[in-house]
Formats: structure tokens, sequence, C-alpha cells
């Protein structure tokens, strides 16, 4: 009974993050007004808006217009279901579940907004990083770096509410700082951006929730996945012909071979870092090893 109220009461904040990632990057209110299609603008009936049944009942199409209902609707509020099983599931019912269910909705809202629009929203972004600032004195980092520069540097150890701020610091800047070096230097050598200030806003508030270890392994485990898929999607628009007739268009005009232009043209396709640096994170939540402070005491 308890997961299936956990997964009740997800799915019914997973609606809630549909209207965020739909209206926030439109620079809308995510009050009022009410749900309503996005197409005729129509309001939605409370019996309509039922979280996955409602989209189901109606066949992903409005009842007003008859035009379709994205998908991602119904997909957003399971995994927002999935996501508040699975942290009861692995945290039992302590203040750190509720700690991690925020920050799984904020990383939901800024991985799907990343995929849809390429944006990563300040308005999720620094309130976030806020919110783990002030988590972090009672529900610190599962890090143990402040712990560890603090016993070695100035052989003593703060209060706990004070290790656990100067974890999110720490994860913060490092996690921020890690990727502006990485875009700067992808610059450097290919002359044009690689990712967008956004992700390393992003960063910052995941390296708060994580601490620096945490960061880290969700920009490894980010950056990736990004390039092993990047790299399949680039072959497969390639292989389906994507932009095909832009590249014959020029090729007619004389600026080279169809196929090396298409080549040309997909290769330049820009992935969502946001989305893998999410999807990252969210493993190191669930899977995390052992802090490294935790790590060093046992060798002692």
């Amino acid at each position: 009974m308890v997961i299936f109220f956990f997964f009740l009461f997800g799915i019914v904040i997973g609606s809630f993050l549909n209207v965020c990632i739909s209206r926030i990057p439109e620079g809308l209110s995510i009050v009022a007004p009410g749900s309503r299609c996005p197409r005729c603008l129509t309001p939605i009936k409370p019996y309509d808006n039922v979280p996955i049944l409602g989209w189901l009942s109606l066949r992903g199409k409005c009842r007003s217009c008859a035009l379709p209902i994205s998908p991602m609707y119904p997909i957003i509020e399971l995994l927002t279901g999935l996501l508040f099983v699975g942290c009861y599931l692995t945290f039992d019912i302590t203040p750190a579940t509720f700690k991690w269910l925020f920050f799984g909705c904020l990383i939901i809202i800024l991985a799907v907004t990343d995929l849809r629009v390429r944006m990563l929203p300040d308005a999720i972004n620094w309130p976030g990083f806020g919110a783990a600032l002030g988590l972090a004195v009672f529900i610190p980092p599962n890090d143990g770096t402040a712990s560890l520069l603090s016993g070695r540097i100035f052989h003593y150890t703060p209060p706990q509410p004070v290790l656990g701020v100067a974890d999110a610091l720490l994860g913060a800047a490092f996690g921020s700082l890690l990727l502006l070096g990485a875009s700067a230097l992808y610059k450097l050598v290919r002359h044009r951006d690689g990712m967008g200030m956004g992700d390393v806003k992003m960063m910052a508030m995941v390296g708060a929730f994580l601490g620096i270890r945490g960061a880290f392994t969700t920009i490894l485990i980010g950056t990736l996945l990004g390039s092993v898929l990047g790299v399949a999607i680039v072959v497969a628009l390639y292989l389906v012909r994507w932009k095909r007739d832009v590249a014959e268009r020029a090729a007619r005009r004389g600026l080279g071979k169809a196929a090396e232009l298409r080549w040309a043209i997909v290769s330049k396709y820009q992935l969502p870092l946001g989305t893998f640096l999410g999807i990252g994170a969210l493993l190191v939540v669930f899977f995390a090893p052992t802090p490294l402070f935790e790590l060093l005491q046992r060798r002692r």
C-alpha cells in the first residue's frame, strides 16, 4: 500500500512537472490559467485531467479540437511515479527520501526541457541551487570531502551543518568549473561553442546536491552517454537521409557533393547535454558508491 501511495502521489506531481516543462520555457505562469489544450487552449475538464488515465481515455486527443496531445504528458507522469517508488524503496521514509524526491523532480524538468527546446531554465537552476544549500544543513551530500580537507589541512572538524554546506559549495564549484573548462577547451579546439551556460549552471545545482564526487561521476556518466548515443544518432540520421532535400539543393548550386553535404549537416546536430547529465545525476543518487571520506577512513 505504501508503494501504491508513493506511485499515486508521484503521478500527481508528474502532472505538475508537465506544466513546468511546458510553460517555464515560454515565460508563462505555472499557476494560472489552469490546464488547457496546448493547441486550442480549451480548459481541460477535471475528469480528463486525471494523470495517465485521462490521456488514455481521450486516446491522446483533445476532446474539443480532436488534435493530438503529446504522449510526453503521460510518460512524464509515469516516470515521476516510478521515481517516487524508487526513492521509497532505496531510502525508505526518511528525510533523505524527500530531499532526493525534490532533486529528482528538478532533474526531470531540466532533462525533458533540454530535450524539447534545448534550454535549461534559470528559473529551475538557481532556486534548485539555493534549496540544495539549505537542505545541506540538515541532509548533507553523501561525500565527505569537506571533512577530509578540514581534518588534513586545519586539523579541526567543524559542526555537521557547516560541513554539509561546505560539501555542497565544493560540489557546486567543482561541477560548474569542470564543465566550464571543458566548454572553453572545446571552443578553443573546434572554434565553436560545444555547450551553453545552462549546462554549467545545472552542474552547479547538481554539485550542490551531490558534492564533488557525485558531480564528477555525473559529468563522467553524462558525457559518456552523450558521446555514445551522439555518434549513434548522427549515424542514424545520415542513414535515414535526414535533411536530404537541403543537401541536394546545395549540391545543385555547386556547393559540393550531396552525400558530403548531408554528412556535414548531420555532424552538426546538437545533442541536449543537460538531458544526459540529468540521467547521470539520477544514477548517482540511486547507485552511488561509498563516500570518499569513509573509504579513506577504512584504509587507516
